[in-house]
């Protein structure tokens, strides 16, 4: 066990002593790597110094604690300032570690990975997503809060910090973000912005003039400034400061020197992304009365500082959990719901309030019955919160009776309340208005919490906007369940601009990513069955605006195969089948009837529903090849959309009946039938490639 001993320093130089520990720890680790951003460690480094060690509530031996501070390094480019950080007060991250800082194999990676380093709250980079992740971890804790803290027990009363850069304050998923948290009033949201005036390639001059102050006082923000960045006495009182501001986020403005202490690089775009050089190492260390070596020096006095962090952590999570006790004995039902919500655990008991979707030929739109399934979701699980874009009434996700998730500090004649009336953080509605972008990434926040399971919702055609967030959702692996509506050119006379063509195989791309286009409503019950129960993945459910059949699944199989990805919906007895009709979604009903008229004709014809892409390539290949033989040659997928991707499935010999061009604005129906989506035509090419791959 390592041993620490106490050591008497004046503590002003200890203050010092242990920023600077933190500023070379990051330099040296940089230098060895021959790669990074030295600057902003070197100027952050007293500003996050102060957050650490005076205010930060967290245990180094138990990451997970769920009661601690959130803290996000949005400007995740500088990664080793909080590795020093873990590091140093006590987590799982040994200095050999820091030693191998972006090698192959390590856990300190160029950007922070959640789930991969101990104490990295979210994983960050892409400028601007972790500013929105920490509101989504703000909401997430302010509803939490809002439900189960009592009189004398509050089990969810912690803070989320977050340090910015002046890149992430361009971003406008920033922008986004912001203005919704200063409408929610997150008054336990505090970031310390790190404006050193300098991007990658300018100084911000260049391109970034505007009063940022004001700016964020108009969101509705609380805005000190600290004029310099070394003081840390003043950086303290900041966040005092901000603590004590209850009805609003709070920013603090720090003014700092990017590369500080390196004589020729400080305050140059030269600290930025790149090693200092071995010869301004050597420098910045003399500058700042740093020995030179060895590298990675941690002065023992600096260390047990740090190291503090460990028993403090320990005894605060001790303290929390016997107020646990104490809440499980005066109420146990919602300290038991806590205690599931904490750990993730899964009821299936929902499944038995599923309403039942008879046969029906006119059918209904998915996406009206995903929003039926999903209030029997919400019912059992107090964790289910989320909401659209602006677009409730089209997704059809808002959640019955469940209120809007509103700062109980609105004045009652600031907006419309909650239909149940009042204002409440325990409203399980969000309203994040027309701000795509910014509420996908709010939503990889309240996941990366903990607590929530959070769901968002808007067009397909809109998951564009979204795509970084997406993305980083699939690398993180979070449980962000994203709900995509108006799914093809069968919305209609919304137009080219509304209609999404090419949006589902850029979905489709993304690794990790679970994509599901049910084909009818019974489809889209099994599809939240997966949802629900996969633990670490998300998923992209994409519905229809126009209604579809309800198949009859007396005469076609059961719809729990969509669990696997792709299915034999029928096929006809006794004969090994000619043909094989693949679809998804909407186009699902199209090939049912193709396929009686192929019948009718005499061709042995198989019906393949396939709305999952992902889960079908997680199937043994017996099971693939037990839907797709490799003895039938003749295919053809029906999908309204690009036809990119479906060739694995169609063969060399089968053909996509898809959309490589934009849409047009006319009633849907029009639309589907002029791009080729009809009975006459699926049978027309069917019989067509039938003959071609029979000469």
């Amino acid at each position: 066990m390592e041993t620490i001993s106490k050591k008497q320093v004046n503590p002003k130089e200890l203050d010092l002593s242990a920023v600077n520990t933190i500023r070379f720890l990051a330099i040296d680790a940089v230098q060895r790597a021959n790669s990074g951003h030295p600057g902003m460690p070197l100027g952050a480094a007293p500003m996050v110094y102060t957050l650490w060690t005076r205010f930060l509530k967290h245990n180094p031996r138990n990451p997970k604690w769920f009661n601690r501070d959130r803290f996000v390094l949005s400007a995740g480019h500088g990664s080793m300032l909080l590795y020093s950080l873990l590091h140093l007060t006590g987590y799982d991250l040994s200095l050999d570690e820091i030693k191998h800082f972006r090698q192959w194999g390590s856990i300190t990676p160029g950007h922070p990975e959640h789930g991969l380093t101990p104490g990295v709250e979210t994983t960050t980079g892409p400028l601007g997503q972790g500013f929105a992740n920490g509101v989504g971890m703000a909401i997430a804790e302010a509803y939490l809060a809002a439900r189960y803290n009592k009189p004398g027990f509050d089990m969810v009363d912690h803070f989320t910090y977050g340090l910015v850069s002046d890149g992430d304050m361009m971003e406008g998923v920033a922008a986004e973000a912001a203005s919704l948290a200063g409408h929610l009033k997150l008054g336990k949201l505090i970031y310390l912005y790190d404006s050193n005036e300098i991007t990658l390639a300018s100084a911000t001059p260049v391109t970034y003039t505007e009063d940022y102050a004001k700016r964020f006082e108009a969101y509705g923000w609380h805005v000190l400034a600290v004029e310099d960045g070394n003081d840390i006495d003043a950086i303290d009182n900041a966040i005092t400061d901000a603590q004590r501001e209850v009805e609003k986020p709070s920013l603090i403005i720090v003014k700092t020197h990017i590369g500080y202490g390196s004589p020729n690089k400080q305050d140059t775009c030269a600290a930025h992304g790149s090693p200092l050089g071995k010869e301004e190492v050597k420098l910045t260390k003399e500058n700042l009365k740093w020995p030179v070596e060895p590298e990675f020096l941690i002065p023992e006095d600096a260390l047990f500082h740090f190291r503090k962090a460990v028993e403090q952590g320990k005894k605060m999570e001790s303290e929390w959990a016997n107020m646990f006790l104490a809440y499980d004995s005066k109420y146990p039902d919602i300290a038991t719901q806590l205690h599931n919500v904490i750990n993730g655990k899964i009821e299936n008991s929902w499944e038995a309030n599923v309403p039942l979707f008879a046969p029906d030929e006119k059918g209904i739109a998915t996406r009206i019955s995903s929003g039926k399934v999903m209030q029997s979701i919400s019912k059992v699980f107090p964790e289910f919160v989320g909401g659209s874009g602006d677009l409730n009434s089209s997704t059809h996700t808002e959640l019955k009776e469940e209120g809007n998730f509103e700062s109980p500090f609105m004045e009652v004649g600031d907006t419309q309340g909650s239909a149940g009336g009042g204002w409440s953080y325990a409203g399980r509605n969000l309203q994040f208005g027309v701000r795509e972008h910014g509420m996908a990434s709010i939503s990889n926040g309240m996941a990366a919490h903990g607590g929530i399971i959070p769901f968002c919702s808007t067009f397909l055609t809109f998951s564009d906007y979204m795509r970084p967030a997406i993305r980083l959702s699939a690398l993180m692996e979070l449980k962000v369940i994203f709900i995509f509506t108006h799914d093809s050119i069968g919305l209609g006379e919304d137009g080219p601009t509304h209609q999404p063509i090419e949006h589902l195989a850029a979905l489709r791309s993304i690794p990790r990513l679970i994509v599901i286009r049910p084909g009818d409503a019974n489809e889209v019950i099994e599809a939240w069955k997966v949802i629900m129960d996969s633990p670490k993945t998300p998923v992209a459910l994409v519905l229809s605006r126009q209604e579809v059949p309800i198949l009859d699944r007396n005469a076609f199989s059961s719809a729990q195969g969509l669990r696997y990805g792709a299915y034999i919906l029928s096929d006809v007895p006794n004969k090994n089948p000619e043909l094989i009709l693949i679809a998804s979604g909407s186009e699902v009903g199209l090939i049912v009837e193709a396929g009686k008229e192929l019948r009718n004709k005499g061709i042995p014809v198989r019906l393949v529903s396939m709305p999952s892409w992902e889960l079908f390539e997680q199937q043994t290949p017996a099971y693939k090849n037990s839907i797709f033989p490799s003895s039938v040659y003749t295919k053809i997928v029906v999908e309204a959309g690009v036809s990119q991707g479906w060739e694995k499935y169609a063969g060399e010999r089968g053909a996509v009946i898809g959309i490589n061009k934009f849409g047009a604005s006319a009633p849907g129906e029009v639309v589907m039938r002029e791009y080729g989506f009809t009975v006459d035509n699926i049978c027309n090419r069917a019989m067509e490639l039938l003959k071609k791959n029979k000469s």
